[in-house]
């Protein structure tokens, strides 16, 4: 999993609306600590995301750490399909898990 400051900025927003600033600080704290959580710095930032310009860090995020795809049930990433350069992969939760068990064949 790759996010930036910007992202875990977000996460703490979002789970502290819902569950309150303990909790948000608890989860953020732990992602921190994870060592499958690698933190990534965008030093540029592609603005593919029209639509929506919020959803443009993830993109920029999974850019610079080139990850291999995206997993998303956003509509406003589907643009991607069509960007050829950069090219980022946009998997839905469906694909996703569906990659994870043929992984455990």
């Amino acid at each position: 999993m790759a996010v930036t400051e910007e992202i875990l900025l977000e996460y703490e927003e979002i789970i502290q609306l819902k569950y309150g600033v303990r909790t948000s600080g608890s989860f953020i704290s732990l992602l921190r600590e994870l060592p499958n959580v690698h933190y990534a710095n965008t030093y540029f930032k592609w603005n593919l995301i029209a639509a929506d310009p919020e959803d443009n860090k993830y993109v920029d995020c999974a850019i610079a750490s080139r990850a291999a795809f995206i997993v998303t049930e956003d509509r406003h990433f589907s643009v991607l399909a069509s960007i050829q350069f950069p090219s980022v992969s946009v998997l839905s939760l469906d694909g996703f898990m569906n990659l994870l068990e043929e992984g455990n064949r």
